[in-house]
């Protein structure tokens, strides 16, 4: 495990290893070139060590067999740089350069590998190896003829390296890159404009590399162009790419390789030379060419520790100038030249009787420079003693007990450590070791963090794994048995144990209910590990568990509100213009994050053409001018959706009714009912009760009436004949002193909606009327206008009383 530290952020990663040996790693990363004595970092606080532990422990740094550009301030904790550092130097053209180092720390043994990263300044600019560069031309030479330039070399890397070329003037050249596979560029002049030696017969040109770097850095070379007279063929190379292979510490003068290349032309145009055109250091010297025959030979010693592999650009070039290019790839093969190399890290001089198996009482570091099988390296220990050599990692060894030692048997152990590599021939190196054996100690557990997180869904099943936490304890058997339990705490009032539970053994924390994220976004307890010793150690750790949204929830339209018999219509005049508002849908999600982002769209719609809505405000507005052709009713069924994956939707139907009155709208707002699927049944019994109803009214009335008729006219034969009678005082039974009633009171309620109408029928209060007995016709004619009125006063009744029902 390695940790990244960087300016602007450090983490530390600590691992504690007393006798048993782990390995921690801490990485920082500074640039070249700085001051002797600046600080690298605290690798004291960075690894989690106490200051009087470096001193204890005798901190050092291990660099192998490098040069020691780093050391340790023991007393602050700090890594100082001791050599200033030159990336170029170091490692060339390497993109990624680190230099690898070890702290080791004695009583216990405790190894930290320190990983840093040297990164590139634009310290150096663009360089050509000329001066100059002296083309001879014909005038003959044809539109796009190639001339090989030579390339700038910049030891930087990456953006500080070399980005790209410039040529002035370019009335008759222009500059071309082509891209190798390694990633390098062929630079190339090509002619664009004829040549006339007559007019002009020579030419300077300012050939510019430029890096990427702050600040931009450049190089340049002048190119004098000589005019000659009628050379028209280039040379030709067979192949663009040669490829080659090479045993490292052949011997000088080893031919490599032949190029070759044609040219078409005869005489002195078609005589080729070839020339080595790498900018690469030290190419030029480590191989040559045969100007003539364009072999490549060896001129000195090649190492594949120092280069596993050279690319060559050759260049043929004929007596006229005209020139063409090829790479050569040469392969170094290695060979078992070097053998392993032992280095003590750490040694114990005593060890306890009783320490337990795979104590460790030695760290070696074995370093073979070869590659492949010639640098793979195993070691071993003499037999007959309770020791093994293990590997925890690449050419580093422990040496460990592997069986429990007994004092009384042998007090003292010499220890023979033999090292092979599987080159051939094989190469070995040796070493001895002299252990006494003496006394013990014990160690708490240790998290592996100081601190745990994790996220989880919302609406997990109970018994869901959520996570484990893991202490270590470096002692042995049973004293580092580490068990784990829940420390007792609240959430929300609840006891944590309600939320989730702890398997003692494994440290796996299981859910013990389903979470809601709307009601809970996290919550945090403390795990407590304890050892099985005797007293027991244990060390705590918190734990927060984040409580991830889930789309568990579907949008809810606040507005308009639905119920089952609203036919209620938004009203839009046919004067409206375009993007008049018609209303707005307000909808809600009870979610969070993307889940709760709502989007509307109209699903369904009498005329899309006439209403839009708005994707993200739920706004329904009118997209063009009404016309007389569009229906007075509307039926607009708006989704309003969410973004949650799946998302989760909801719908609602907003009927819209253009009219520029209300009368309009009542009359075609009878057929929104007939548009809605519920009341369907219930409107028919309503209706056919109606016309049940009327029916039986209309043959009432016509029955009283008809009575009343017939009533009338047997009085007034009545009244024709009682002239002739003598006066007789009459007073009608119902009546006391001649009173009689003359004023009649009812009530009636009336709405649109008829089984809500009412009528009230209060019965007549008496009026005092004095009565001239002597005046029988009187009476009669008093008694006819009764009856009179009380047929009106029926018809008054009933007359509303049919509106209402009608």
């Amino acid at each position: 495990m390695s940790v990244k530290v960087t300016k602007h952020h450090r983490v530390a990663l600590v691992i504690f290893f007393f006798i048993t040996a782990v390995y921690g790693q801490v990485s920082y990363s500074i640039p070249e070139e700085m001051p002797i004595g600046s600080a690298v970092g605290n690798i004291a606080e960075d690894l989690g060590l106490d200051l009087k532990r470096l001193k204890s422990g005798k901190a050092r740094i291990y660099t192998g067999n490098s040069m020691e550009y780093i050391e340790i301030n023991k007393e602050k904790g700090v890594l100082l740089i001791k050599e200033k550092i030159d990336r170029e130097v170091l490692c060339a053209k390497t993109t990624h350069c680190a230099l690898h180092l070890q702290l080791i720390l004695d009583n216990p043994m405790e190894l930290y590998r320190i990983t840093v990263e040297i990164t590139d300044l634009n310290d150096n600019a663009p360089a050509f190896k000329k001066k100059e560069m002296n083309f001879e031309i014909s005038e003959s030479a044809v539109i796009g003829a190639k001339f090989m330039l030579e390339k700038a070399f910049d030891p930087d890397v990456g953006i500080n390296g070399l980005q790209r070329y410039s040529l002035t003037p370019t009335d008759h050249f222009i500059l071309k890159l082509h891209s190798q596979e390694d990633g390098n560029k062929i630079v190339e002049m090509l002619l664009q404009k004829s040549l006339d030696r007559e007019q002009r017969e020579s030419m300077s040109l300012l050939l510019t590399a430029f890096d990427g770097g702050e600040p931009q850095m450049s190089g340049t070379v002048k190119i004098h162009i000589t005019v000659l007279d009628a050379n028209d063929n280039a040379p030709v190379f067979t192949q663009k790419t040669y490829r080659a292979t090479l045993t490292e510490n052949a011997q000088k003068g080893s031919k490599i390789i032949t190029v070759s290349a044609s040219d078409a032309d005869e005489g002195p145009n078609g005589k080729i030379m070839y020339y080595i055109s790498s900018t690469i250091n030290g190419v030029t010297e480590v191989f040559i060419i045969d100007q003539v025959s364009g072999g490549v030979t060896l001129n000195s010693e090649v190492d594949y520790e120092m280069a596993s592999n050279y690319q060559i650009d050759i260049e043929a070039k004929d007596q006229g100038g005209l020139s063409d290019s090829c790479k050569l790839i040469i392969d170094i093969l290695d060979i078992n030249d070097n053998k392993p190399t032992i280095n003590i890290l750490s040694m114990s001089n005593s060890i306890s009787e009783d320490s337990p198996i795979d104590t460790v009482i030695a760290m070696i570091n074995v370093n073979d420079p070869d590659s492949g099988v010639n640098g793979k390296v195993y070691c071993a220990v003499n037999d007959d003693i309770p020791f093994a050599i293990t590997s925890p990692s690449s050419n580093f060894f422990n040496l460990r007990t592997q069986h429990e030692l007994d004092r009384e048997k042998n007090a003292e152990y010499n220890i023979s450590l033999t090292c092979i590599d599987e080159g051939v021939p094989r190469l070995s190196g040796n070493v001895s070791l002299r252990l006494q054996i003496s006394d013990v100690n014990d160690n708490a557990p240790v998290f592996e963090k100081s601190f745990y997180e994790t996220c989880i869904i919302e609406n997990i099943t109970p018994g869901h794994s959520i996570f484990t936490v893991k202490a270590r304890d470096s002692d042995w058997n049973q004293n580092a048995r580490v068990s784990y339990t829940l420390e007792e705490s609240t959430v929300n009032g609840v006891s944590v144990s309600s939320y989730v539970s702890l398997n003692a053994d494994t440290g796996v924390i299981n859910a013990k209910r389903s979470f809601d994220y709307e009601q809970l976004k996290d919550f945090h307890f403390r795990v407590k590990a304890q050892d099985g010793g005797s007293p027991p150690l244990s060390s705590n750790v918190t734990v927060k568990i984040i409580i991830q949204d889930q789309n568990d929830n579907a949008p809810q339209v606040l507005y308009p509100i639905q119920t089952g018999g609203s036919v209620v219509a938004e009203m839009v005049p046919r004067s409206a213009d375009v993007g008049y508002l018609v209303t707005k849908v307000v909808a809600v999600d009870v979610d969070s994050g993307q889940n709760a982002w709502l989007s509307y769209k109209l699903q369904k719609s009498t005329d899309r053409a006439l209403f839009e809505v708005g994707a993200q405000n739920g706004e329904i507005r009118t997209v063009r001018q009404v016309t007389d052709t569009d229906a007075v009713k509307h039926r607009l069924t708006v989704v309003v959706e969410d973004n949650g994956q799946p998302s989760r939707s909801a719908t609602v139907t907003v009927n819209v009714a253009v009219a520029d009155s209300f009368p309009e709208v009542l009359s075609e707002f009878t057929n929104f009912n007939y548009d809605m699927k519920y009341n369907d049944d219930l409107t028919f019994y309503l209706i056919l009760a109606l016309a049940v109803v009327s029916v039986l009214f209309i043959l009432s009335l016509i029955a009283i009436i008809s009575v009343k008729i017939y009533r009338w006219r047997q009085e007034r034969q009545f009244y024709k004949s009682a002239t002739n009678l003598p006066v007789i005082p009459y007073y009608p039974p119902v009546y006391a002193d001649g009173t009689l009633q003359r004023v009649y009171n009812y009530e009636m309620c009336g709405t649109t909606d008829s089984r809500m109408s009412d009528i009230k029928f209060v019965r007549p209060y008496s009026q005092n009327t004095l009565v001239n007995v002597s005046r029988a016709g009187t009476l009669r004619r008093e008694e006819k206008e009764e009856d009179d009125a009380e047929l009106s006063l029926e018809v008054r009744i009933l007359c509303p009383l049919f509106v209402c029902w009608m």
